[in-house]
């Protein structure tokens, strides 16, 4: 009988993962799986980082503050300890004056290790959550509104929401994407999936899924392997996740419920295989 540490063993994982691969790689790994690892993207500061500090100057100038990840407010840091490291006394005092609304749990977090903590988080981890808590709050003409972004995204529909709600929107954007990953170790990735030499693959951040379909797409492979991905087992760490990846075609077979971490996400693949 197996252990509950043994619960995946002989299963095969794609771990497609950066920041956090050696998190969940562990996790899986205790649990008896052969992990494969294969970076496709990281995470970077943005290479300019004069329009970041200069936001941050502003920072006293607004009233609430959005934060839709936890790695934007630990770039935010990263950004000021590497240029400005006299001001970051001054900008933690400044976001403990000010209204925090946090998208989800990872973004409290990460105020929670600068000793603050989110005043208000959204209905759902989602900018659609965030856009429906702002409808709730009342009247927010004439408030200006702090909004961490992520990559290049504009979110458009947060942005127009602020703006059709009478308050101004200060966006900024403290981190880049990057393609970091040889194109052949994902080429190796994809010819795996499409061999269907694997038992799951996980995904926790849309960029990981964009870059594994165009480098398949420029293989002529896309279509073998959103096919060969319905095949196989699909993990998403949560409802952001699972919408990039059906928006794509690809089926998800695994997702945690009500909370959007890495270790709901491997007890559920256990689950899967039970």
């Amino acid at each position: 009988m197996l252990t509950m540490e043994q619960t995946l063993q002989n299963r095969t994982i794609a771990v497609p993962e950066t920041r956090q691969l050696d998190v969940l790689s562990g996790l899986l790994e205790r649990r008896g799986a052969a992990v494969l690892r294969c970076p496709l993207v990281g995470i970077h500061n943005a290479p300019n980082p004069a329009p970041v500090l200069e936001w941050i100057g502003q920072l006293g100038n607004c009233d609430d503050m959005i934060f839709l990840t936890g790695e934007g407010l630990r770039r935010l840091l990263s950004c000021l300890r590497e240029h400005a490291p006299e001001s970051e006394a001054e900008f933690v005092k400044n976001l403990a004056a000010t209204r925090k609304i946090v998208r989800g749990p990872k973004p409290n977090k990460a105020l929670k290790e600068i000793g603050l903590s989110a005043e208000i988080t959204a209905s759902s981890p989602t900018t659609d959550g965030v856009i429906e808590t702002l409808k709730s709050l009342g009247d927010l003409s004439g408030r200006t509104i702090g909004v961490q972004l992520y990559g290049t995204f504009d979110n458009p529909p947060l942005i127009e929401a602020i703006a059709a709600a009478g308050a101004v929107a200060k966006p900024v954007y403290p981190y880049v994407y990057a393609d970091e990953a040889e194109s052949t170790a994902v080429e190796s990735l994809i010819n795996k999936v499409i061999a269907g030499e694997l038992d799951a693959i996980t995904f926790t951040s849309q960029p990981q899924i964009r870059r594994l379909l165009t480098v398949a797409k420029k293989n002529g492979q896309q279509e073998e392997l959103i096919a060969a991905l319905n095949q196989s087992t699909v993990a998403a760490v949560g409802p952001i996740m699972a919408a990039a990846l059906k928006e794509r075609g690809v089926d998800v077979h695994v997702e945690p419920e009500g909370s959007f971490f890495m270790k709901p996400l491997v007890r559920a693949l256990e689950q899967r295989f039970a």
